[in-house]
């Protein structure tokens, strides 16, 4: 009897944007007589620039020399980077307390939250558990953060050279990506008249990665200032990866976007992946820093719902998170800054008079990014032949500085043992002395 009562209903209710129907047989019938599936156009629009480029290459090794990859841009590769035992030891204590093996809300338990607000907040930038949701990663932070804020058709600007997931993420959304110049010569700033020149009634979101993949670089606190002036003027609310955050060489300060913010509000993306060195364990954070209440409960509640689609933060490391940021000791940090340092200055150091590359010091982070002068390389037509060519010859792969949007460099990792550094820094020298051909300037000026 009940059945009969709700029947009618059932068939006439719309589920979110769900076709109505009975529920016992269709109303419409399929006049298909033929299999035609497609892939959709998100996934056609899908694309990694890095996997594009490297899976193109061919990329053979010298059999006679062991293989030096100083391409990937994980710190645990080689062992010679794990991470503190504090931060296992915390995660077996999560584990063998069996409090979490269930499902958490979809933004993250609320004590963890609670402790990565404490952690994170400042008097210049105060957060709250409700202004924290936990992700899958920094990817994935990033990923809700540009879905929260942009739609299809709108344009988010992003550095070049820049991470590349940003273009990733956002060209599979239908948003249009314009790329703001960084400047070699002056450590990877920002050209901010260029950044400014880009902006117009569609930009929906401004992406500053400071201290920044692929290049190195940790900004000062002017210039900071300096890309918030612009931001506020123009109404552009920030997206901050701050991943790397705090992962800054003796001698220069981290600062964060939102502690120097009087009006532009901001999603700081970070996570544990590279200070603590356990990119695998999947946890990352969007903290929002919403000045002046702009965002609203709209981009709050947007969040939510977004991080509804899929229960993104591990359960365990959610359990462990307390202890992995309030115990870590400082120690921990300042080796793992000193060996970043130490690798990046003898990179720099034997590169620097190797003929024809122009290597830029960094400041932080795990990279440095070094310019190749091509006019000096004749056999090779772009970065992608330049690198591609050292493994053939020296088996040692940097990554191609194409996959950054900027050609003519390439990547280092500094994560590899110091010996490694060593070694691949000889091999380098060696390969350029081989293949560097003088200008017929340059040869004039000798002759002189």
């Amino acid at each position: 009897r009940m059945q009969k009562q709700i029947l009618p209903y059932l068939k006439e209710m719309p589920i979110g944007n769900t076709v109505k129907g009975s529920v016992y047989k269709s109303k419409q019938k399929s006049h298909r007589r033929r299999w035609n599936i497609r892939p959709s156009e998100m996934s056609i629009n899908t694309l990694n620039p890095i996997r594009a480029i490297v899976d193109g290459m061919k990329l053979t090794p010298n059999p006679e020399k062991a293989m030096i990859a100083l391409s990937i841009g994980d710190p645990t590769v080689f062992g010679n980077l794990p991470t503190d035992e504090k931060v296992s030891q915390a995660l077996k204590d999560a584990i063998d307390s069996h409090k979490y093996n269930g499902y958490a809300p979809s933004v993250g338990y609320q004590k963890s939250r609670d402790v990565v607000a404490n952690f994170y907040s400042c008097p210049e930038a105060p957060l709250e558990a409700e202004d924290v949701v936990l992700t899958s990663g920094c990817s994935q932070a990033i990923d809700l953060a540009i879905t929260v804020l942009c739609n299809p058709g709108d344009n988010i600007l992003i550095p070049c050279p820049g991470f590349s997931l940003y273009k990733t993420l956002a060209v599979s959304l239908g948003i249009q990506v314009k790329l703001y110049n960084l400047l070699p010569e002056k450590s990877w700033e920002i050209d901010l008249q260029h950044m400014e020149s880009l902006i117009d009634d569609r930009t929906t979101c401004l992406i500053i990665n400071n201290p920044s993949n692929p290049c190195g670089s940790v900004y000062s606190k002017e210039h900071l200032k300096n890309v918030l002036s612009v931001a506020s003027k123009n109404c552009i609310p920030i997206l901050a990866d701050e991943i790397y955050g705090d992962m800054v060489f003796p001698g220069c300060k981290y600062q964060s976007m939102a502690s120097l913010s009087s009006d532009v509000p901001i999603l700081a993306c970070g996570g544990l992946a590279k200070r603590w060195l356990v990119p695998g364990w999947r946890m990352g954070w969007i903290l929002i820093h919403d000045r002046n209440q702009i965002f609203g409960k709209e981009i709050h509640q947007g969040l939510v719902k977004l991080s509804q689609r899929i229960l993104g933060a591990c359960t365990i490391v959610q359990g462990a998170i307390e202890s992995i940021l309030n115990d870590t000791p400082q120690e921990f940090y300042y080796r793992t800054i000193s060996f970043l340092k130490s690798n990046s200055e003898i990179c720099f150091s034997e590169l620097s008079t190797v003929p024809g590359l122009t290597p830029v010091l960094p400041a932080g982070a795990m990279y440095l990014m070094v310019g190749i002068e091509m006019e000096h390389f004749p056999e090779f037509q772009n970065d992608v032949q330049f690198t591609e060519r050292l493994v053939t010859e020296q088996s040692v792969f940097c990554l191609p500085a194409t996959a950054f949007e900027y050609p003519n460099y390439f990547r280092i990792v500094v994560t590899v043992p110091e010996e490694m550094m060593v070694e691949a820094c000889a091999r380098i020298r060696e390969f350029c002395q081989r293949h560097y051909r003088p200008c017929s300037q340059d040869s004039n000026e000798l002759d002189q």
